[in-house]
């Protein structure tokens, strides 16, 4: 039985994905077929392609998205996102994809969208366990 050979990019969408899903209040949603989407209080803040298509990503910039949209692989999100500063990378196969920008992205979309209880819990300080 031969094995189904993974897209080039597949560790990078399930590393995407779990930072994504480590996130407080997170979880996937999927609004239609063909999507995996990150949510916080079901609201979509990272749209993700799914596994075995080309890596392609769309998060809500407020604060970057001047800059994201100087890059080659990025445009606004179509469907009147962008004009709300949604910005889409689609990368080829060949693509070295920047993660932890993606991740940078992926953060800053979270805490567009997620409550404040929540964005708190991501700042508190992370304090040590007594012995």
């Amino acid at each position: 039985m031969a094995t189904k050979k993974k897209h080039p990019h597949h560790e990078v969408l399930l590393r995407l994905r779990k930072y994504g899903l480590a996130l407080p209040g997170t979880h996937t949603k999927s609004p239609w077929p063909g999507h995996l989407d990150l949510a916080v209080n079901d609201k979509t803040f990272a749209y993700l392609s799914i596994e075995g298509e080309p890596l392609s990503i769309s998060c809500k910039l407020p604060s970057s998205s001047g800059l994201a949209l100087t890059m080659p692989f990025t445009s606004p999100t179509p469907y009147g996102l962008g004009k709300s500063g949604w910005v889409s990378a689609k990368f080829k196969d060949s693509d070295k994809p920047p993660v932890q920008l993606l991740e940078q992205w992926i953060d800053e979309s979270y805490r567009a969208q997620a409550p404040k209880k929540l964005i708190k819990q991501l700042d508190a300080p992370v304090t040590r366990r007594s012995r």
